[in-house]
């Protein structure tokens, strides 16, 4: 298959975003109804939070803002695979149909035509609610605002998004070897639950479970630990962005592997 450039693929996601989200505008109730009931969800985290400081003041030395801050930070980096990699809920129904077929036959790179079909426009409800938290208990710690804080942040915000992405695509490409697989998408989504909370809380095989077979230490906890103790950082959050690429990298390996297995057999 002759090889596309990245702005062959970014013309080509252009122009399949409009499409999808010219279709997703068509049912503007389901739209309002959708982001609405996002950002209902995430506010009753923030209530949850809210009630359990009333009775515990600090978790593990974590005050309430910095709780908060983590809780936000979270939710950010949780954006993208909820926005772009929402499709992978669907790969199971379209291997077990036959329907995935079609995806092969296309001269374009089929981890990218797969979920490139689907935008999730909820996560932008999530992302608004994530952006305000952080803004609101960056204030209250009293983290200055800097070109710097501001470009680690971002970084490090990417660099978390990372780590959820490769487990869902992990999660995902199970189905190809495992017919009952909706298990495995739910779990590995639960695991974000626990992302809001220190990784310091985990002790002995958890805490390693946690950090490196499924790092979800690394969707918020090690990252936001460059701007909330910048004169304390620990070795693991400054590797975290070359971590995440490779986890991802080896998520796609895993995901196209899949689809070999998938042709070759053709079911």
């Amino acid at each position: 298959m002759r090889k596309r450039g990245l702005r062959f693929y970014a013309r080509m996601y252009r122009k399949i975003l409009v499409q999808d989200l010219k279709s997703k505008m068509s049912y503007r109730a389901d739209f309002v109804i959708s982001t609405f009931g996002m950002i209902m969800t995430n506010l009753s985290g923030f209530v949850t939070f809210m009630i359990l400081f009333q009775n515990f003041p600090t978790i593990n030395g974590w005050d309430y803002h910095h709780m908060l801050f983590l809780y936000g930070f979270s939710l950010v980096a949780l954006t993208p695979v909820q926005c772009f990699f929402d499709n992978n809920w669907n790969l199971r129904f379209m291997v077990q149909s036959g329907d995935f077929i079609k995806y092969c036959f296309r001269p374009v790179n089929v981890f990218f035509y797969f979920i490139s079909e689907v935008f999730d426009v909820k996560g932008l409800g999530q992302l608004a609610f994530g952006i305000g938290t952080i803004v609101y208990a960056w204030i209250k710690i009293g983290i200055p605002v800097t070109p710097l804080i501001i470009l680690k942040l971002i970084v490090f915000l990417l660099t978390a998004s990372l780590f959820m992405i490769a487990l869902m695509n992990f999660a995902a490409a199970t189905c190809f070897w495992i017919k009952g697989s909706g298990y495995v998408m739910v779990i590995m989504f639960r695991f974000k639950d626990f992302a809001k909370y220190p990784s310091s809380i985990f002790e002995g095989i958890f805490k390693i479970i946690f950090t490196f077979i499924i790092p979800i230490a690394f969707i918020a906890y090690y990252p936001s630990l460059v701007i909330l103790t910048p004169d304390n950082v620990p070795l693991l959050s400054w590797i975290s962005p070359l971590y995440g690429f490779v986890f991802v990298f080896l998520s796609y390996k895993f995901w196209m592997l899949g689809v070999r297995k998938y042709d070759f057999t053709g079911s």
